[in-house]
């Protein structure tokens, strides 16, 4: 039966009901052994048959950084999820090219950091949820106050048969079972077809897609669905077979489900060196969003890198629709200098080294013109000057920009050439070249040289690990002089707050409350076990010139110490002291405790790695 289609111009063949797919309920699985034999590489079966590419009117990225991002490496704190939000906020621009970003929803830290990121009020990247189709878990959604949620609908034979242990039929039934719910409490569902490149397209995943069309059609509310990747097995051939093809899934969903292209979303993995294509081919095709991750952070080898849809969706519109590009090398700073991530320096957009050239010859055309060797732009897109490897033809200067270049040295920070470390530099470099050296000097090679002659610049590991402690401890000192019954200033009143708050933090040594002058109203509050070691301390002495006490009294905030050997333990420690403030925010006393160092870093890294 055919149709006019007013785009192409053409009539258009339309499946009678004769034609349309039914669910194909098989007695056991397809697993398509033979293009995916398990024991060699699995196999790319061509059709022969070419589609056109038909992109989607519009097309935007949405964002997995703080779900699947964060399945391949320590989860992310709060502080750290709120940071990258919102730096995805301003890469993304206000016109929603980031449009969504989501979130798990199990723990007390995930549904902290998503009330923190609704918070800052950003219409993008929308706040989204994703859960396991159980119907319970809506209720997460629900109580977080989200519009719509990922449901994990796993539509490949691996997954239905071997990990859920049913049939098609029994996965159709309770997939459609949770989405009708979400619909019922108003929350748009956003199907997962997982693992959809071995999936059987015409025996599942057409017939599931048509049922969630019909309900999308009766309840008024979209239905999304998400096409997965999930071993990376798609391929960007139109002329490919299903399942593998990108475009003829695509298509299939659009064309034979009845699929709007801008409820359709594409989400891949990089096992196979293809993630990159795979997405941009999903946009040609008519997905209109390809699902990314910031430095494409994701389980095995990872997913499509955000940073990279960002560039692809420029080359395609030939706009950056409001996009700041300049935020993809804050980002990768963020990464570097906070996260401790060492990202390989040749990684596009993001690596240290990624414009960088250090053959003498290329090297000699940028300074002759900069664009013979440099692909665009790298200052003005990404605040990255071109990058230059150091040879024994680069002079003071050239080290002097090297260092400058690396360490983002601006203003009186940065170095000149005549500083004493460069020209130590320098002459190491011309004796190594003098003894028959004829490579360049490695970056890795400079940076041992810049700590050994110009030490200053670098933040030593304790010194980072310093700082990480202070920004938690200060949060906690502050949080805890704020609890009313601290602020009471009356010792049998606080007297178990503190108790506590010592069974919820065992790395402090021990907690106690001075008054304004400089006098413990409460007693040492320590663990049971080291009650009788720190007994003596701060029995009835006047601690009012000690410098936890004054500057608190002095500038108003919280203060950390500098590190000290405990005489009792041995122990490195810290002191940190808050203010306590009364009613009319005047300073009534000072909230100190004393903190085991390495014990707090050590339950820090714990709680990290189990994702609390």
């Amino acid at each position: 039966m055919p149709r006019w289609n007013p785009d192409k111009k053409l009539l258009e063949h339309v499946h009678t009901r004769f034609w349309q797919p039914e669910l194909k309920d098989v007695p056991e699985p397809n697993l398509m052994k033979e293009i995916f034999p398990y024991t060699d590489v699995p196999y790319v079966e061509f059709d022969h048959k070419y589609i056109p590419p038909s992109p989607a009117r519009e097309i935007w990225i949405t964002d997995t950084t703080f779900r699947d991002g964060q399945q391949a490496r320590p989860p992310y704190t709060v502080e750290q999820i709120v940071d990258l939000y919102k730096l995805m906020h301003r890469l993304g621009g206000p016109n929603g090219v980031i449009r969504q970003s989501e979130f798990f929803l199990y723990t007390q830290k995930d549904r902290e950091a998503v009330e923190k990121c609704l918070a800052l009020g950003y219409r993008y990247p929308e706040v989204t949820g994703w859960i396991r189709a159980r119907v319970e878990d809506l209720q997460l959604v629900k109580e977080m106050g989200l519009k719509e949620t990922g449901i994990l609908t796993s539509c490949s034979d691996y997954h239905i048969f071997l990990k859920l242990k049913k049939t098609r039929r029994e996965a159709l039934e309770d997939y459609l079972r949770i989405v009708k719910e979400a619909l019922s409490l108003g929350i748009v569902p956003r199907c997962h077809f997982e693992d959809i490149t071995r999936a059987d397209i015409f025996g599942f995943v057409v017939p599931f897609a048509i049922e969630l069309m019909k309900l999308r059609e009766e309840s008024g509310i979209d239905v999304k669905i998400r096409l997965c990747d999930t071993l990376g097995l798609g391929v960007p051939f139109p002329e490919a077979a299903l399942p593998r093809s990108v475009p003829k899934l695509v298509r299939v969903l659009i064309e034979e489900a009845g699929v709007p292209g801008e409820l359709l979303e594409w989400h891949g993995h990089n096992d196979f060196y293809k993630v990159v294509i795979n997405a941009t081919t999903a946009w040609l095709y008519g997905c209109a969003a390809v699902n990314c991750a910031l430095l494409g952070f994701g389980e095995r080898t990872g997913n499509t890198p955000l940073e990279a849809m960002i560039f692809e969706y420029i080359s395609l519109r030939g706009t950056h629709n409001g996009v700041d590009t300049t935020v993809i090398t804050d980002i990768a700073d963020y990464y570097r200098e906070v996260l401790g991530e060492k990202i390989p320096p040749s990684q596009p957009f993001v690596g240290s080294e990624f414009n960088a050239t250090r053959a003498g010859i290329h090297i000699d055309g940028l300074l002759k013109n900069e664009e013979i060797y440099n692909p665009f732009d790298t200052k003005k897109l990404l605040k990255r000057p071109i990058g230059i490897i150091i040879t024994d033809k680069s002079g003071t200067a050239g080290i002097a920009y090297w260092i400058n270049t690396h360490f983002h040295l601006k203003g009186d920070r940065r170095i000149d050439k005549r500083h004493p470390g460069v020209a130590k530099i320098y002459k190491y470099i011309i004796k190594q070249y003098e003894a028959g050296r004829i490579t360049s000097i490695s970056n890795e090679e400079m940076m041992q040289l810049v700590r050994k002659y110009i030490p200053e610049l670098f933040v030593s590991d304790l010194d980072r690990m310093k700082a990480r402690a202070e920004k938690l401890l200060t949060r906690l000192a502050e949080e805890l002089a704020e609890h009313p019954e601290i602020r009471s200033m009356d010792s049998e009143r606080i007297v178990p707050v503190l108790r506590n708050f010592l069974e919820d933090h065992p790395y402090i040594q021990f907690i106690y409350v001075v008054n304004s002058e400089g006098r413990r109203i409460t007693p040492l509050i320590t663990h049971v076990e080291d009650r009788g070691r720190y007994e003596h301390l701060l029995r009835d002495e006047d601690y009012s010139d000690r410098p936890w006490f004054v500057e608190p009294f002095k500038t108003g905030r919280v203060y950390v110490s500098d590190f000290y050997t405990s005489k009792v333990t041995g122990a490195l420690c810290l002191t940190v002291s808050a203010p306590i403030r009364n009613k009319y925010e005047e300073i009534v006393g000072i909230l100190g405790m004393d903190i085991r160092f390495k014990e707090l870093l050590k339950m820090e890294d714990e709680q990290e790695g189990n994702g609390s």
